[in-house]
């Protein structure tokens, strides 16, 4: 793979660190959560925005 420019990694970051808040969110708002249906549904979108963060992390290899 050829080298990111600055510009590049810069973005990479920011979006890296929002898929990171995402992540914090909805598991603190699943572990919050008294149904179990809207628990389920907020450790699923947790669980999908850990997967958009790892697949933006493997652009960094």
């Amino acid at each position: 793979m050829d080298q990111l420019s600055e510009k590049e990694l810069n973005g990479l970051n920011e979006l890296l660190n929002e898929e990171e808040l995402l992540v914090k969110k909805f598991r603190m708002l699943a572990t919050h959560s008294q149904d179990s249906e809207v628990k389920s549904k907020f450790e699923e979108i947790a669980n999908r925005h850990q997967e958009h963060f790892m697949s933006l992390y493997s652009q960094l290899r």
